[in-house]
C-alpha cells in the first residue's frame, strides 16, 4: 500500500488535497490508521490519483469528477466521453467570455493610464526636516521588492498630497507606509516611483538636522540638504493603488516587547508552509492582549502564520522598544504599528499551513 505521502508525490495531487478529496467522497483511502488517522491506498489508487489530477488542472467541477471517475473503472465510456465534451465546451464558452471582458478591461486601463500619467508628470517643489524624512525612509525601505518581473515595486512610492509625504514600499508579501510633514506644497495629488538605489543616495545626505528640499520635476525627482543632492530619474511606472490595501479595523491588538519579542522569534519554533518554506512563525493573540508563539501541532483556528524573517524585519524598522501587533481573522494581514505614531506602519501577509 501507498501512504498518503508517496501517493501524493506520484500523483501530483498535494497531501492537503488527497485529505479533501477524501471527506468529498471522490477518493477514498482503503484504510486509515484508527490510532493515528493516517491514510493509506492501494496500488491500483495511483492511476485514479492521476486521473483526478488531471481533471483537478483542466478545472472540472467536482459532482462531474466524481462521475468521470465511477465511469473511468466501470464499463461506461461513453458517459466519461459526454462528461469531458460537455466541459471541454463549457471552457471553450468560458474563455470567449473572457476575452471579451479582457477587450473591455484593456480600454478601461488605457484609460486609466492616461489619468495615471498627470499624477507624474506634475512639477512639485517641497520642503521638510532632514530626521522626519530620514526616518520615514527606514521605516518604508526593508518592503521594497527585488523581484525583476515586478519593476513597479523595486522603488519606493512617494505619493504628495496637501501638507504630507507618504513613502510607501511593498514586494506583495508585506507593505510599509510612513509619513513625513512637508510644505510648500498645497495642489493635487502628485505620484513618484524613486528607484531603490536613488532612495539609498537620498538617505545618505539625511543625517543631518535641518530642512531639505524635495523636488519633483516630471520624472525626474531632486532632493536637496544645504549643498549636497541626490537626483535621478523616477521609474517609469505605475504603482498599486496602496490605500485598498490598508488594514481594516483590527479584531484584536497585541502588545509586544520587542527585544524579547525578537529573542522569543529567533530561538522559537517554526512550520512550514504549502508552498515548502519552512519558516513560518505561527501567532496568537490571548484575551489578554499578550502575543505568543504557537508550538508545532497546535490547533488553534485563531492562529496566524507569517514568514519569520519578514516580521524581524518590520520589528526592526518600527525602531520602537514597544511595537502594537494587530489581527484580524486568520486569512487577515497583521498590522505592525507604533504606539505613539498611527500613520507609520507596515503589513504582513499571512501564510498557509501546511496541513
Amino acid at each position: 500500500m501507498r501512504s498518503i505521502g508517496e501517493l501524493a508525490r506520484d500523483s501530483g495531487l498535494g497531501v492537503s488535497a488527497l485529505r479533501f478529496y477524501d471527506r468529498a467522497g471522490v477518493l477514498v483511502p482503503a484504510w486509515v490508521d484508527p490510532v493515528s488517522g493516517y491514510r493509506w491506498y492501494e496500488a491500483e489508487q495511483l492511476e485514479e490519483a492521476r486521473l483526478l489530477a488531471r481533471l483537478r488542472r483542466a478545472g472540472m467541477p467536482l459532482p462531474d469528477i466524481r462521475l468521470v471517475l465511477a465511469g473511468w473503472s466501470g464499463a461506461d465510456t461513453d458517459l466519461v466521453r459526454n462528461l469531458l465534451r460537455a466541459h471541454l465546451c463549457r471552457l471553450e464558452d468560458g474563455l470567449s467570455d473572457a476575452r471579451r471582458e479582457f477587450s473591455a478591461l484593456r480600454a478601461l486601463l488605457d484609460h486609466r493610464e492616461n489619468a495615471m500619467a498627470s499624477l507624474r508628470t506634475a512639477t512639485v517643489q517641497l520642503s521638510g526636516a532632514a530626521p522626519e524624512l530620514a526616518a520615514a525612509l527606514d521605516s518604508v525601505r526593508f518592503a521594497v521588492s527585488t523581484d525583476p518581473e515586478l519593476p513597479m515595486l523595486g522603488g519606493v512610492l512617494f505619493d504628495i498630497e496637501g501638507g504630507s509625504l507618504h513613502v510607501v514600499a511593498t514586494d506583495r508579501y508585506r507593505m510599509a507606509v510612513a509619513r513625513a510633514r512637508t510644505a510648500g506644497h498645497d495642489g493635487s495629488r502628485v505620484q513618484s516611483i524613486v528607484p531603490a538605489s536613488l532612495v539609498d543616495a537620498m538617505r545618505a545626505l539625511l543625517d543631518g538636522e535641518g530642512p531639505v528640499r524635495l523636488s519633483v520635476d516630471g520624472g525626474r525627482v531632486t532632493l536637496e540638504a544645504g549643498d549636497r543632492q541626490a537626483a535621478g530619474h523616477c521609474l517609469d511606472h505605475d504603482f498599486p493603488d496602496y490605500r485598498r490595501l490598508l488594514p481594516r479595523d483590527a479584531g484584536r491588538r497585541g502588545v509586544v516587547e520587542v527585544a524579547a519579542f525578537r529573542q522569543a522569534l529567533e530561538t522559537g519554533p517554526v512550520r512550514c508552509g504549502e508552498d515548502g518554506a519552512c519558516d513560518l512563525s505561527v501567532l496568537r493573540v490571548e484575551d489578554g492582549g499578550t502575543v505568543t508563539l504557537c508550538a508545532d501541532g497546535d490547533g488553534d483556528p485563531n492562529r496566524v502564520a507569517v514568514n519569520r524573517r519578514f516580521l524581524l524585519d518590520a520589528l526592526v524598522a518600527g525602531a520602537r522598544d514597544r511595537l502594537v501587533l494587530e489581527f484580524g481573522t486568520p486569512t487577515a494581514p497583521i498590522a505592525i504599528r507604533r504606539p505613539d505614531d498611527e500613520t507609520t506602519f507596515s503589513i504582513l501577509m499571512p501564510v498557509r499551513l501546511e496541513d
